[in-house]
């Protein structure tokens, strides 16, 4: 039996898009956590903005980790 040989560039790629998304999933909830405060001294409603950013950033993050797994599932 041969075997076929794989693919390298393609593990190469699935490894370069599943390492995103630790830095995906900081990047989120941070970036609303400064988004938040500075509305939050802009419009003296501490700490609703900030805790509805830091919120909205997990969920953005979230959806971002969902699309890279799909994605790296179609690149076998």
């Amino acid at each position: 039996m041969t075997r076929k040989p794989d693919n390298k560039y393609s593990t190469y790629r699935q490894i370069g898009i599943l390492t995103t998304i630790p830095f995906l999933l900081a990047v989120g909830p941070i970036l609303g956590y400064y988004i938040g405060d500075f509305l939050d001294k802009r419009l003296n409603t501490t700490p609703y903005l900030m805790i509805l950013f830091i919120v909205l950033g997990f969920i953005a993050s979230g959806k971002g980790v969902y699309d890279l797994i799909k994605k790296a599932g179609q690149a076998r």
